[in-house]
């Protein structure tokens, strides 16, 4: 636990990444191929390179020192995901079926150990599929929540033909934690300046990927489909909080005045209402925390999570945040882990 005002508070970290050991087994032949993609060398990289053996080793660990580690930072309950792009590489077919198998395996870590829970991965490329798949890795399994690995072969959610999958997830009341990936590789150009890449993955590539997915689920009609349907964005909402009133604008200007809105309503009304964020990756100063602040006062305190993007960024400044933020301690408890507990459906303490 933490301490807020002088009392014990809950902490629970809602992006913590892990790797068992069947997804590293499951895509080494991907990473022998010459397939060019960014997400691909990335795994190259974590999983298979020795100078990411600092990445790997905390990854590959569920136990001991992955205990150690959230002791350290006081966090309680760590909800487990794996990394980008998790089975969407894949064909239909293998997607489907090594994401039912590392969801039971991940069900099998939470059932071992109280402090472990987690979020489902699904194949979007199978849609039918993937909606069976957060059924029973959520009903049956008992997983807190689903995540997917933004764009499936550079198409997004909001495509009609995905639908099924959010018609699962509202039926069920599953949140879908979406979690950035590189753009596809046709973009690559973008991010690279003579063969190197200098803007790809966290630095800026996953926010540009991840935040235009996220605007395309605003102005789609998703939720006017779904209106009971729960987004949650890492890293302060992949900065759509600084931008709401813009899309809110340009939207209503350049679109509905014309006739040619698809959404009922402002992008902004949707975000409050169907998005959450948490602060993984954005801890950004020691004493004062002003993209914290901004988004307390932008989308609420009861819209905000705990998390801290283990282990490529530090559990402990992430903690440091709520420990040290000034914002009134019953936001900074909701934030700490009664938004978690009851939007990834977690047990309260008694």
């Amino acid at each position: 636990m933490i301490e807020i005002g002088g009392k014990p508070c809950r902490l629970i970290g809602t992006e913590e990444h892990y790797v068992p050991p069947q997804y590293a087994k499951a895509t080494r032949p991907l990473a022998g191929t010459s397939w060019s993609d960014l997400d691909l060398e990335d795994l190259r990289f974590f999983l298979y390179d020795e100078r990411g053996r600092p990445w790997f080793d905390p990854l590959s660990d569920v136990a001991e020192q992955r205990m150690k580690a959230m002791d350290a930072a006081g966090i309680d309950v760590a909800l487990l995901s794996t990394l980008a792009p998790g089975v969407q590489l894949l064909s239909p077919q293998e997607g489907s079926a090594l994401a039912a198998a590392m969801n039971d395996e991940l069900a099998g870590y939470a059932k071992a150990n109280p402090r472990l829970g987690g979020l489902a991965l699904f194949a979007p490329q199978d849609p039918h599929g993937a909606a069976k798949e957060i059924e029973r890795a959520t009903e049956s399994l008992g997983l807190n929540g689903v995540i997917v690995y933004s764009h499936t072969n550079g198409e997004y959610l909001d495509d009609p033909k995905y639908w099924e999958i959010f018609e699962a997830c509202e039926a069920t009341g599953t949140a879908v934690y979406i979690h950035p990936r590189n753009p596809p590789s046709a973009h690559r150009a973008m991010l690279e300046r003579d063969g190197e890449k200098i803007l790809t993955s966290g630095i800026w590539g996953f926010t540009m990927e991840t935040s235009l997915h996220a605007v395309r689920l605003l102005v789609s009609g998703v939720f006017d489909r779904f209106p009971r349907l729960q987004i949650v964005l890492g890293h302060m909402g992949e900065g759509l909080p600084y931008w709401l009133y813009r899309l809110d604008y340009m939207y209503e200007r350049g679109f509905r005045r014309q006739g040619r809105g698809l959404a009922k309503r402002l992008p902004s009304e949707y975000f409050r209402e169907n998005f959450h964020v948490t602060i993984s990756g954005l801890h950004d100063h020691p004493t004062c925390h002003p993209t914290l602040d901004f988004c307390h006062t932008v989308v609420g305190p009861e819209r905000i999570m705990f998390a801290s993007d283990f282990p490529f960024q530090s559990s402990e400044q992430a903690s440091a945040v709520l420990r040290t933020s000034k914002l009134p301690e019953d936001d900074l408890r909701a934030i700490a882990h009664q938004n978690a507990e009851r939007v990834f459906r977690i047990k309260p303490l008694a």
